[in-house]
């Protein structure tokens, strides 16, 4: 009996799914990830965002990779506990998507816009942040979000 190697590899690809999504809880919950309100306080005024937040190795690894879609409100936030450079790609991330590199401070540093799909170049912060948020591509330049603009969430002291 052959194998069609095609059927092999793409259960291969489900199990690593699958497990990732159990290694974040998910799979436990019978429910979405825990989602936290996220508000970004911008010149034209605040704007609201219900994010899931990673923070475990697994979750930071997975990301949004293989997600077909986000809400227009939706994103994820990474988060590092503590200042550090940071660089992201978008392997397998099948939707374009804003990255926002915020201090610990809850300051925006910097802001890659319309990051590409399967990229596997680097995006780097520019210099120590705390955390940096995925959000649908194109919503920066829609709101208006700018470095300096403050992000509020439960990971950033006030």
């Amino acid at each position: 009996m052959r194998l069609d190697v095609l059927a092999v590899a793409k259960v291969i690809v489900l199990l690593f799914v699958l497990q990732a999504w159990s290694e974040m809880g998910w799979a436990q919950s019978g429910s979405d990830p825990g989602l936290t309100p996220l508000t970004i306080e911008t010149a034209a005024g605040k704007v609201d965002f219900t994010v899931e937040v990673a923070t475990t190795p697994a979750q930071k690894m997975q990301g949004l990779m293989f997600r077909q879609s986000l809400p227009k409100d939706g994103g994820m936030l990474f988060d590092y506990g503590a200042p550090r450079s940071v660089a992201m790609w978008m392997k397998n991330t099948y939707i374009p998507l804003d990255l926002l590199f915020i201090g610990g401070d809850g300051r925006i540093v910097n802001i890659v816009e319309r990051a590409v799909p399967h990229s596997l170049a680097t995006i780097p912060s520019d210099g120590p942040v705390r955390a940096v948020l995925e959000v649908n591509g194109g919503t920066v330049s829609r709101l208006g979000i700018a470095p300096g603009d403050r992000v509020a969430h439960g990971i950033f002291s006030d």
